[in-house]
């Protein structure tokens, strides 16, 4: 007969009395309050070490065989969460997971008695392999492939991915472990520089008059009927002439000087997870996040585009946060539509078709985001199709697109 799997709880506590595994460890005297490192795997001081505990439990549990199985620490670490966060005797005290200096983390026991008859623990503990976890934490540890900042020798900004993952995990020490880089995260791609588009449509006094979807990875720059300064960054999308869309010569004559006072334009660009807007001309404008149909004109505008400085319209963080709690249920879908108003106050008191000139602007990657969420909906088994430009179709579970996404949280910057 095979050697039964240990309990977590019991095992943990003779762990940390033992004392071998580096950074697991007590920290008071009374051994309620522990601390287990927890460093992500793509930064390039990763030591195996650092991962000692989550693999000494994927061996313990049986989940892993060294020899026979390949190593993989987003994996363990999950796995291991996923058994503490089980536990009601035991709770996170503290997040210190994003310490430059020092990841990690802080649990405690409830009361001493709860450490005292953990190994009295007969609640149930999957099997690692198996185990379930919690969407919104595993959707940090699996997108962790995905770089949100500058790349600090390109000096570019965005969504930009990361080079080799194995030059920035595997140090000297693990070279005995050649496979740890964490599983091709197939979100990258449609969120790669090369990928970010917007669909651009205007409006004056509530008709169409212009619809375009453009490839602007440098950002664009909503400018009017004049002579455009190429030299500025972001591709110029020029709005039309009123003349062939608008009958009444006074709404014309509004709309042309509402164009003529864009100057050098609305610029919007991306810089790491957010997307900012500046105002380079005479024309005010004011912008709010609302549906894709509709600006929720009701509830009166996020903000007025600055004029000398530049201010966030849009945060990726608390997006993919919301998607997550609507593919778990909570029916509000996350917002993603920017809506500006140019030249006049927000349409807060009147209908928005009054207005003269209303931009849309929809980051296309982020409505996929959203429509693949639609397909999964509540069911886990339920697969949804990722369509990327150039590539054949990726088709997953509903369960692993939750878990790259909350990988993708663990990689923002808050």
């Amino acid at each position: 007969m095979g050697t039964p799997k240990p309990r977590i709880l019991p095992w943990l506590v003779s762990q940390l009395d033992l004392g071998q595994l580096e950074g697991v460890a007590w920290l008071d005297e009374s051994r309620t309050r522990f601390r287990i490192p927890w460093k992500h795997g793509l930064r390039q001081d990763a030591q195996v070490a650092d991962f000692g505990i989550f693999q000494a439990w994927a061996e313990a549990s049986g989940a892993y065989v060294p020899g026979k199985d390949k190593p993989d620490l987003s994996t363990w670490k999950r796995n291991f969460r996923s058994a503490l966060n089980r536990k009601e005797v035991l709770r996170l005290a503290d997040d210190q997971s994003k310490d430059p200096f020092d990841p990690h983390k802080v649990y405690e026991f409830v009361t001493p008695a709860a450490r005292d008859f953990a190994h009295l623990d007969t609640s149930p503990d999957p099997n690692s392999r198996s185990s379930l976890s919690d969407p919104q934490e595993d959707l940090r540890e699996l997108l962790g492939d995905m770089v949100l900042e500058p790349l600090p020798d390109e000096g570019s900004s965005g969504l930009a991915i990361a080079p080799d993952h194995s030059q920035l995990l595997l140090s000297p020490n693990l070279d005995n472990l050649p496979n740890l880089a964490p599983q091709e995260n197939p979100l990258r791609q449609l969120l790669a520089e090369e990928q970010w588009e917007f669909e651009v449509t205007a409006f004056y006094r509530g008709r169409q008059v212009f619809q375009q979807t453009l490839f602007c990875p440098g950002g664009l720059r909503l400018v009017g009927t004049t002579a455009d300064n190429r030299t500025l960054p972001g591709q110029p999308v020029t709005l039309p002439d009123p003349e062939g869309f608008l009958t009444d010569r006074l709404v014309r004559e509004y709309v042309s000087q509402v164009l003529k006072g864009l100057g050098q334009g609305l610029f919007l660009w991306r810089s790491g997870q957010c997307l900012r807007a500046q105002r380079l001309g005479r024309s005010h404008s004011f912008w709010a996040l609302g549906d894709e149909l509709l600006p929720d004109s009701g509830r009166g505008p996020d903000g007025e585009v600055p004029k000398d400085q530049d201010g966030v319209v849009f945060d990726l963080g608390p997006f993919v946060t919301d998607l997550i709690a609507f593919m778990e249920g909570s029916g509000h879908s996350p917002r993603y539509t920017l809506w500006f108003c140019v030249g006049e106050s927000w349409p807060q008191d009147q209908p928005w078709i009054k207005r003269l000139v209303m931009v849309k602007v929809v980051p296309t990657c982020l409505k996929e985001l959203l429509e693949m969420a639609r397909e999964g909906g509540a069911s886990s088994l339920r697969t949804v199709d990722l369509h990327i430009s150039n590539s054949q179709p990726i088709s997953f579970t509903s369960d692993q697109y939750k878990a790259y996404l909350q990988d993708l949280m663990e990689e923002m910057d808050f």
